[in-house]
């Protein structure tokens, strides 16, 4: 099989029947198959996922104190543009649109770890950059991690369920992987340490940078304004971390054909622009999947794009020393020959 077909951990319910149909598992499959991957007891080789919700979890009691003991006006604008737009904006920029579609390139290692490192880290590269590949070859297709259409909890667990990397994978198999990761800097399981732990990174590193990125930005933010700043943006963080997962069935249109002609130029999939996503985030979906490997995706000028203003001003100052931008392209083959047709519909309508 393919190596796309096979590079995901394949869920117990199956990505599609024997006539090729997606399946569409029932909230109880689906939890079911979410508590059995957190189970390290049972398959250490869970640890990841668990890690992935540990992290959430460990933010509820920011979350709390900043509600109850801390609460304030300006707190609360801080939890909203921090949650909103800086952690927004930051997934865009390293997971997505580095990590993933390698659209640009740094100029050296330092300014890679200084863009990864911007915000407190809580999403681990390799469940988001693998499977996304997989989401682009798949899009809204069977086997996509995140097939709008299985419905919300299908695409709100995924990354438990649908998205780590299988735990099988032959040698050849898994270098590929490895070719996908190299440049995120992510440092690189053996082969047998693979085979051991079901994942790309090692534990004992990956908990190492946990700690480190956390110690940082808590004394960070405690510098700047005390505990009630410091448990107002790792609450804020968290917030994130779960709103985040709705995304892609959002950004999907809910699993229905929600296109909008001279917004949504890209038909082969149900991927939509949104406002907000977009202008808090930079992900005008339908765009980014016109061209994937493009730094920008808000092509047209109200399409405000932070993750690319990021990237555009990192470039100026030469810590990145490349990047690929469509705008051009997306105006040349969609977006004029499209105006161009409007004009002449009128033009006949006149006549």
């Amino acid at each position: 099989m393919a190596f796309i077909d096979i590079v995901l951990r394949r869920p117990s319910y199956g990505w599609q029947d024997e006539q090729g149909n997606l399946i569409k598992p029932r909230p109880g499959q689906i939890f079911a198959e979410f508590f059995k991957r957190l189970n390290i007891v049972r398959d250490k080789r869970n640890w990841l996922s668990l890690m992935s919700w540990v992290k959430v979890l460990c933010m509820v009691p920011f979350l709390a104190l900043f509600i109850f003991k801390f609460f304030s006006l300006w707190l609360l604008l801080a939890a909203f543009v921090y949650s909103m737009f800086i952690m927004g904006t930051h997934g865009t920029i390293w997971h997505h649109r580095y990590c993933t579609h390698g659209a640009y390139k740094f100029k050296n290692r330092f300014w890679r770890f200084f863009t990864q490192n911007l915000t407190v880290c809580m999403i681990p590269e390799e469940i988001y950059v693998i499977s996304h590949h997989v989401h682009h070859a798949k899009s809204d297709q069977p086997g996509d991690p995140y097939n709008a259409e299985a419905g919300f909890l299908y695409c709100f667990l995924a990354d438990v369920n649908h998205q780590p990397i299988a735990t099988d994978l032959s040698e050849n198999d898994y270098n590929r992987v490895k070719s996908l990761m190299k440049h995120t800097g992510v440092i690189a399981n053996s082969y047998q340490q693979y085979l051991s732990w079901g994942s790309y990174q090692h534990p004992g590193r990956a908990m190492l940078y946990w700690l480190l990125n956390w110690s940082f930005w808590y004394a960070a933010f405690f510098l700047l304004g005390g505990h009630a700043l410091a448990c107002t943006l790792f609450g804020a963080a968290g917030f994130w971390a779960v709103g985040v997962r709705t995304f892609n069935y959002e950004g999907h249109g809910k699993g229905q054909d929600k296109q909008r002609p001279g917004t949504d130029f890209n038909q082969s999939d149900k991927s939509i622009n949104q406002l907000w996503p977009g202008i808090v985030a930079g992900e005008w979906h339908n765009n980014h999947h016109l061209f994937p490997k493009s730094a920008r995706s808000g092509f047209k000028p109200h399409q405000v794009d932070m993750a690319w203003y990021y990237i555009k001003m990192m470039n100026t100052l030469g810590a990145i020393s490349s990047y690929h931008d469509s705008k051009e392209q997306f105006y040349k083959l969609y977006e004029s020959p499209y105006r161009e047709a409007l004009q002449n519909t009128a033009n006949h309508a006149e006549a």
